[in-house]
């Protein structure tokens, strides 16, 4: 299995993400996780908190597919809140390197008016590839 950072000539090495990726292998899908527990529901409405909750599932969901967070392409977050995820910069970040350590894939943020679940804040959804 490979995987490539694609970065254009020129441009300057974005913080956090990659610009784009370039795999081969087989790819595994993780649904949109939210911030609960998969046992206990919910149990913070803090965003933090919900984002760390998110990558621990994916994460599970990874693991159970033969992957970690070294074999993720892509990854698309939705937050009810642009600037409460702007607010959190570095607790976010904190978290995303606690659970998914040093695998910066492409990724994109998208602010929406509401997610299924009520109390989510947060929503990520991931593309891996295994080789």
């Amino acid at each position: 299995m490979t995987i490539e950072h694609l970065n254009p000539e020129g441009w300057p090495r974005p913080s956090g993400y990659s610009n784009g990726t370039a795999a081969s292998g087989r790819m595994v899908f993780v649904a949109g996780q939210v911030g609960w527990h998969p046992i206990n529901g919910w149990e913070s409405d803090a965003f933090v908190d919900q984002v760390r909750q998110c990558l621990e599932n994916t994460r599970a969901v990874l693991e159970a597919g033969g992957a970690g967070p070294e074999h993720i392409v892509r990854m698309t977050w939705y937050v009810t809140d642009k600037q409460e995820y702007l607010a959190n910069l570095k607790g976010v970040g904190d978290a995303y390197r606690a659970v998914m350590g040093k695998s910066f894939p492409a990724m994109a943020l998208v602010q929406v008016t509401a997610l299924v679940e009520d109390r989510a804040k947060v929503e990520i959804e991931t593309t891996a590839v295994v080789g």
